[in-house]
Formats: structure tokens, C-alpha cells, sequence
């Protein structure tokens, strides 16, 4: 038992000594990787430093604002008797848009027509009786009391026909309400009546809702430190370019300008309500919509800038010709889209590490993924991918 016992320990030394041997074979200056000269190199996506235009932007949170809103209503009481739009449609100013049952307009209106024509005949016979008196004075054939009885009775009937003819009008202008038609143009809400509905001018509900919104508004805030710029600028007649970005910030809705500023600062909140316009050509906007609104202050030209994934904790990590990067200590400036306006030992043309720099230290050698990204135009170079680095 004890031989036995002897031959396993013998055979498991026999085993660990083979194991270290044919780990220690491999000990011929290979790291881990197999590659010699020690530690693997780190995979790293990279961008250029480049000298570009700047913009100085204000962000804000915004909505547009309708440059006109009303309520279609009718002016008259009646049957809605016909409609001739759709929901959703743009409509210009004066468009007919409804109908209401006229019948008892257009007979009001003969009815006043009629009683003008009896008192335009009735003062037409008088005239005619005036002028006979007036000839038979000239005479001395009739009392001059009869001939200023007759001249008032014709000027009672001039007043007669005048009020007649006023009648004739408002009966006509009621009949012209009975089509009603849109007071601007602009982009129709949902219906509010239907066919048969008796509708009254008191209606808060109206027909339909109409917006302008081309061109459209956006109101938005901005801090009171940027005011004096703002005012400046304006006073200048200098255009100020805004964007709208959707409520994600990656989708471009629309450009435009800036076009005045409230005539004072809220004391709450330390901002000035703004507000620019916008052509809306495309019918993108829409009346209480949600935007992301970036305001150009001003702009700086040649700006020495990298990559906005290339900065951590305002360093970035810049690669050299041997392969292995170093840190820059960098004054950062302003933020355009994906590039940072800096101030530091870089030049243009440098070489910076834009993903993958939680694995970097100083001095540590690394592979760029896909080399020919560095060599783009700045222009045209796309940003880096982060999900490729392994």
C-alpha cells in the first residue's frame, strides 16, 4: 500500500515538472499576445486636429408659435347646409370653406328690394308733382305753402329710399355671410360641425381652426448675458442664424434668424424670451411643437479644434510617429456639433485618440483600427465608430 502510494506522488511530480517545462518553452521574449516586445498594442480609433470655422451657439428649449391663429365662425345663425374642405388642408385667405341654407336670407333681401323700388317710385312721383307746382308759382297758379309742403314731402322720401336702400344692403350683406369663407391662410384644423347642425355666431367651437405657419415662429429664452450681444447685433441689422433640432438633437428641422427680443428679463429665470422665423416651405412645423434651438452669436474663423470624443477630463491622448500616445493638456472653447475649439500643444495635422481612451495610460503603445479614417479631409471624415474597438 505504501509502494502504491509512493508511485502516484512520483507520477504527479513527473507531471507538474513536464507542465512548467512546456510553459517555459515559450518564454522567448513573446507577451501574451505572441507578439514580441511585451504588452499587445492597444486597438484605437483616432481623428484629426484641424483648423475650421467655429459657431458660438446658445442652446435653448423652444416652441413654435403660429404667426396667426383664428376661429372659423359664422357670422349668421343657421343649417349647415354644405362643406368644401378637408381637414388638414392649407387653404389661402378668402377660400369657401361652408354654406349655411340661405333661403331665408335671399328672401329677406327681395323683400327689401321690393319696399326700395315702391319708395323710389313714390318719390319719384313726388319730384314729378314738385316740379308742376314749382311752374304753376312761377305763374302765380298756386300758393307757395303748397309748393314747400310738396318740396318736404320729396325730401321725406329721399330719406325713405336712402334708409331703403341701407335695408337692401344689410339684407345683401347677410346673404354674403351665409358663404363662409377664410379669414387667412394657413393649415385647417380638425372639423368642429357637421352636416345639419344648426350653427349660431356664439359658437365657441366654431367650424374649424386656421394657423398660419408659413412662415412660422419659434419662441425660446436665452441668458441675460448673451442680451447685449443679441441687441447689438440686432440693432445692426446682422443676421443671427437659429436651427431647430428635433427633441433628440439629431435630426436638422429647419434654419433661420433671429428676430427680436422681449422688452424685458424675466427676474425669475435671468433670460429674455427670444423669437426667430422661419420659412417652413415644407410643412414640417407645426403650431406648439417641441423644438431644440441653437442660436449662432457669433463666429470664430480658424479655430484650431479635435474631435469632441477625443477629450477626457481636458486632455486628450496624442499619437506619435513610434506608435505610442502622450498626453496634451488642452483650454477647451467652444462646442460645434462634434468638433471643440482648443488652446494647446497640438498642431494641425496631429493625430488624436478618439476611442478607447479608458485603456490608455502615458506612453502606451497602440493600433489604429482603421488608418485611412486619419488620412480623410476634415471635412469629410465621418466620426468614430465605438462600437468597433475590441
Amino acid at each position: 500500500m505504501l509502494l502504491t502510494i509512493l508511485l502516484l506522488a512520483l507520477l504527479a511530480a513527473a507531471g507538474g515538472w513536464w507542465y512548467v517545462k512546456s510553459q517555459g518553452g515559450q518564454g522567448d521574449g513573446r507577451g501574451a499576445s505572441g507578439r514580441p516586445g511585451g504588452p499587445s498594442a492597444q486597438p484605437v480609433s483616432v481623428g484629426l486636429v484641424d483648423r475650421r470655422d467655429m459657431r458660438v451657439l446658445v442652446s435653448s428649449i423652444g416652441t413654435m408659435n403660429a404667426r396667426a391663429t383664428t376661429v372659423v365662425r359664422t357670422r349668421v345663425s343657421g343649417e349647415l347646409e354644405k362643406i368644401f374642405f378637408k381637414e388638414g388642408d392649407e387653404v389661402r385667405a378668402g377660400q369657401l370653406l361652408a354654406q349655411i341654407d340661405a333661403r331665408s336670407y335671399r328672401a329677406a333681401l327681395q323683400q327689401a328690394q321690393g319696399t326700395l323700388q315702391r319708395d323710389q317710385a313714390l318719390l319719384k312721383n313726388a319730384q314729378l308733382d314738385l316740379r308742376r307746382y314749382q311752374e304753376l308759382q312761377a305763374q302765380n297758379s298756386i300758393a307757395g305753402q303748397q309748393v314747400d309742403t310738396q318740396a318736404a314731402l320729396v325730401r321725406q322720401y329721399q330719406g325713405t329710399v336712402a334708409a331703403d336702400q341701407a335695408q337692401v344692403d344689410a339684407a345683401r350683406l347677410q346673404l354674403d355671410y351665409t358663404r363662409i369663407t377664410a379669414p387667412i391662410a394657413g393649415r385647417l384644423g380638425l372639423r368642429q360641425a357637421d352636416l345639419g347642425n344648426v350653427l349660431n355666431p356664439s359658437d365657441a367651437s366654431g367650424i374649424v381652426t386656421i394657423t398660419q405657419v408659413r412662415p412660422i415662429d419659434a419662441l425660446f429664452s436665452v441668458p441675460e448675458s448673451h442680451v447685449g450681444a443679441i441687441a447689438r447685433a440686432l440693432a445692426e441689422k446682422r443676421a443671427l442664424p437659429v436651427e431647430l433640432w428635433d427633441r433628440e438633437q439629431k435630426s436638422l428641422l429647419a434654419t433661420g434668424r433671429l428676430n427680436a427680443l422681449d422688452n424685458a428679463i424675466d427676474a425669475s429665470t435671468g433670460t429674455v424670451r427670444a423669437k426667430a422665423a422661419f420659412d417652413n416651405a415644407d410643412g414640417r412645423l407645426f403650431a406648439n411643437q417641441f423644438v431644440n434651438v441653437r442660436l449662432q452669436i457669433r463666429l470664430i474663423e480658424q479655430a484650431l479644434t479635435v474631435p469632441a470624443t477625443a477629450v477626457q477630463n481636458n486632455h486628450v491622448y496624442l499619437l506619435q510617429a513610434d506608435g505610442q500616445v502622450t498626453q496634451r493638456r488642452l483650454e477647451l472653447g467652444v462646442t460645434d456639433g462634434d468638433r471643440v475649439s482648443v488652446t494647446g500643444d497640438l498642431q494641425p495635422g496631429d493625430r488624436v485618440v478618439t476611442d478607447g481612451l479608458d485603456r490608455l495610460r502615458e506612453g502606451s503603445k497602440v493600433t489604429v483600427i482603421d488608418p485611412g479614417q486619419a488620412q480623410a479631409p476634415a471635412a469629410d471624415r465621418p466620426r468614430a465608430d465605438k462600437g468597433r474597438a475590441r
